[in-house]
């Protein structure tokens, strides 16, 4: 990843603007309540935290990422936007991190993701932790790319093509392995496919956890 991101780090948010699509309207979604704690898994350059934190104030936000390079990044944005009381970047492994030693945070009300599953080969192993780690009434956000149901042929398979110049493979059964986690845990599970399946968007709602 470092090796990957050691140069794109300084041009990723200026690229990817014009094909992450849907980012903005999951921090919307996301509507935490003042004081609540919100994770980001794979937060990059911290453009959505940043984000996410000018949005909605009084919140505590944390992301995690694989990539030192994309968190020196990250650190530098957040000080730029003065943002250090509101945001807190760690170094960890999705799949397995333990985020009382790395922030003093037990767990999340709200927990999202945002075009990093599809990077992460255990990405499975990534959604069964971050369910660990929500509180009672948590909420799990996603967004992704999708199947390109809804686009012309030609361009699914441009883009797929692209896409594995950068390791990044589209997740084609994310919303069954959703559902079998929400039916297990008693959740709620919104899944939509917008831009005509260009991604694919999910939040799961919790109850309970169960134990």
């Amino acid at each position: 990843m470092d090796r990957m991101y050691r140069y794109q780090r300084r041009i990723y948010d200026l690229t990817r603007k014009f094909y992450l699509l849907g980012r903005d309207g999951m921090i919307d979604g996301l509507r935490p309540t003042p004081e609540m704690s919100v994770l980001e898994i794979g937060c990059g350059t911290a453009r959505n935290l940043i984000l996410a934190a000018k949005r909605f104030a009084d919140t505590d936000f944390f992301g995690i990422d694989i990539s030192e390079e994309m968190l020196r990044t990250a650190q530098i944005n957040i000080a730029r936007d003065m943002l250090e009381d509101a945001i807190e970047v760690a170094y960890a492994d999705a799949a397995s991190f333990d985020p009382k030693s790395l922030f003093g945070v037990q767990q999340f009300e709200r927990i999202f993701v945002s075009y990093s599953l599809s990077m992460i080969p255990a990405w499975r192993s990534v959604l069964q932790n971050a369910l660990t780690l929500l509180t009672p009434n948590g909420e799990l956000h996603i967004v992704d790319f999708g199947d390109q149901r809804g686009l012309p042929g030609f361009f699914a398979r441009a883009l797929c093509g692209w896409l594995r110049l950068f390791h990044v493979t589209p997740l084609a059964d994310l919303e069954l392995q959703l559902r079998t986690l929400a039916d297990f845990h008693h959740a709620e599970l919104n899944f939509t496919r917008p831009f005509r399946g260009y991604a694919q968007y999910a939040v799961l709602r919790f109850s309970h956890v169960a134990a």
